[in-house]
């Protein structure tokens, strides 16, 4: 079972990124925002996804690292294809993840939100131990911050649209709502 403590997953591989800032109001913690993630493109493993978020990316790695070695991003959590959780920033300080973004009319949604990357692609389907550690993170956030309801849980593709296409269709979101709602009743 995970738990949270000082806004921090225990059982998660901590590797602190320094692409964060404070919320405008750290108490406002009311969505989650789930991603997808894969460097170089298409390919898994490897510490590519932590040297993005770190700055240590080397653009002499790989071609596509070219185009965005210099981008200054991060994400409160990324969950590898074998399920492994890691943790980049505080829950309680605002991550670099969604860009443009709105949600139910308000924008700036990195201001309120925690950001979720899948080790993933669009159209690859996800890995069952991303989704069993996606539901128990996603229950353990839900009660340090019960503002995010099922009804405040969102890809990016739906805060950024015509501009993020992520998780994508194969995300299943059923599935993960259900195993979800199975979870949490196991834990009452």
């Amino acid at each position: 079972m995970l738990t949270l403590s000082d806004h921090r997953v225990k059982q998660a591989q901590w590797c602190p990124s320094p692409n964060h800032n404070e919320r405008p109001d750290p108490d406002d913690i009311s969505l989650l925002v789930i991603h997808n993630i894969s460097l170089p493109p298409g390919q898994f493993g490897g510490p590519y996804i932590e040297d993005l978020f770190c700055n240590r990316l080397d653009p002499d790695k790989h071609p596509y690292f070219q185009e965005v070695h210099q981008l200054t991003v991060s994400s409160h959590f990324l969950i590898r294809r074998d399920g492994q959780l890691m943790q980049f920033v505080p829950c309680d300080r605002r991550a670099w993840h969604a860009g443009v973004s709105a949600f139910a009319g308000r924008e700036n949604c990195n201001d309120y939100s925690i950001g979720v990357e899948l080790e993933g692609t669009d159209q690859l389907p996800y890995e069952c131990a991303q989704y069993r550690t996606l539901v128990a993170l996603t229950a353990l956030l839900q009660r340090h911050y019960p503002a995010i309801t099922r009804e405040r849980i969102t890809g990016h593709e739906q805060i950024a649209p015509g501009r993020k296409t992520d998780p994508g269709p194969a995300f299943q979101w059923d599935s993960y709502f259900k195993s979800l709602a199975a979870f949490k009743e196991n834990l009452a």
